[in-house]
C-alpha cells in the first residue's frame, strides 16, 4: 500500500504532518518526527505580535526613547534580532539533519517587515512557509471585508517576497468561509490549512480571572474542518487543503481524508502520547486501508465529497425533524 502524496508541490511519504507547535521547535523534536515517519514537520511559529509586544514594553521602560524616536526605532530593529536569527538557524539545522519537507511558520498580524522575513525563511532552505495569520472579529471599527482584505493582503506581500509555495493558516469564523477560501487561493495560496485553534478564555470564579482553558483539542473538534474541507473538496477548490485540530487517532486521519483532506496535520495527538506515536497512527492508517482494499491514498481521498447526498449531509445547518424520527 502507498501512502505517498503530494502537498503544496512537495512529495510526502505520507499524508502525516507534524503541525506547528512547540513540539517542532526544537532540532531534537523534528528529528524524532522524522523518525516516527512524519510526512512534513510544520516548524513553531514565529509570532509577529509576541515579538514586537516584548519589544514595545522594553521601550516603554525607558523614558528616553520617548524624546528620541530614531533611537528607539533602532532599538527595535536590533532587538528583533536574537528571534529571527534562532529561527532561521533551526530551518538550516533542519534541512541538514532530516531528509523530510520543513515548513517554516510565520503568525503575522500586518502587513510590517515580517513579511518579508518570508523571504530569509526561504534562503535558509524552508521548503514551504505557512502563514498563520489570527485575526480575531472583536472590534467594531473593523468590518468583515476589512478582515478579510487584511488575510488577501499579507498573502499577496509574502508572494512577492518568496518563489516558495505558501499555505494560509485560517480560523473558522469569516462570514462565509468559502467565499473567503477561494479568495485566498486566487490570491495565490498554494494550500489552506483549517483549522486554526484559538485561545479558550476560561473564568477562574475563586481567583476572578481570566484562565486558559481547553489548551488541547478533543477528537470532537475534528468536524469543522471536516465539513468545509468536504465543501471546498466538492465545489472543485483549486488548492491543497490541510485538515487541522482534533485529529487523534488514524480514524481522524482516514475521515479528513474520506472528505478530500490532502494531509492531516497533528499537535495534540502528539502532546498527549508523545511524537513516536505518529507511527502507531500510520499503521493503523495502513491497517484500515488494507481492510478496505484501498491500494493509495488516492483511491479513497474525497470519495465522499462525490456523493450528492453526503454534500447535503455537509450543507445541512440545523436538526431536522427526521433525525429524531427513532427517538
Amino acid at each position: 500500500m502507498d501512502l505517498s502524496t503530494q502537498y503544496l508541490g512537495l512529495q510526502l511519504s505520507n499524508p502525516l504532518v507534524a503541525g506547528s507547535s512547540r513540539l517542532t521547535g526544537t532540532l531534537e523534536n523534528v528529528k524524532t518526527c522524522a523518525r516516527a515517519g512524519a510526512g512534513a514537520v510544520v516548524l513553531k511559529s514565529l509570532f509577529e505580535e509576541q515579538i514586537t509586544a516584548r519589544i514595545e514594553a522594553k521601550l516603554r521602560k525607558n523614558e528616553m526613547y520617548f524624546w528620541y524616536p530614531d533611537a528607539a526605532k533602532y532599538v527595535h530593529e536590533i532587538s528583533k534580532g536574537p528571534d529571527t536569527d534562532d529561527y532561521l538557524k533551526l530551518i538550516v539545522a533542519a534541512k541538514k539533519s532530516v531528509d523530510i519537507p520543513i515548513i517554516a511558520s510565520i503568525n503575522c498580524v500586518s502587513l510590517s517587515e515580517w513579511t518579508r522575513f518570508a523571504a530569509k525563511m526561504q534562503d535558509a532552505g524552508a521548503d514551504a512557509l505557512e502563514l498563520n495569520i489570527a485575526i480575531f472579529p472583536i472590534s467594531r471599527d473593523l468590518t468583515s471585508e476589512q478582515i478579510e482584505n487584511i488575510y488577501v493582503d499579507i498573502l499577496k506581500q509574502v508572494k512577492k517576497e518568496v518563489t516558495i509555495p505558501v499555505a494560509v493558516k485560517i480560523g473558522p469564523f469569516f462570514t462565509n468561509v468559502m467565499a473567503m477560501a477561494y479568495r485566498l487561493a486566487d490570491a495565490g495560496a498554494n494550500g489552506l490549512v483549517m483549522f486554526n485553534r484559538f485561545y479558550n478564555p476560561d473564568i477562574d470564579i475563586a481567583t476572578n480571572s481570566v484562565v486558559t482553558e481547553n489548551v488541547l483539542s478533543s477528537p470532537d473538534e475534528k468536524s469543522t474542518s471536516m465539513r468545509w474541507i468536504a465543501l471546498l473538496r466538492a465545489s472543485g477548490f483549486p488548492a491543497d487543503l490541510a485538515a487541522s485540530t482534533g485529529i487523534h487517532y488514524s480514524i481522524g486521519v482516514a475521515k479528513q481524508l474520506l472528505a478530500g483532506a490532502t494531509v492531516t496535520q497533528l499537535t495534540t495527538s502528539l502532546y498527549q502520547n508523545g511524537i513516536p506515536y505518529l507511527a502507531d497512527i500510520k499503521t493503523g492508517l495502513l491497517e484500515w486501508m488494507k481492510k478496505k482494499g484501498y491500494a493509495n491514498v488516492d483511491d479513497f481521498r474525497g470519495l465522499i465529497s462525490s456523493y450528492p447526498e453526503a454534500t447535503a449531509g455537509f450543507e445541512r445547518i440545523q436538526y431536522m425533524k427526521r433525525n429524531f424520527e427513532m427517538l
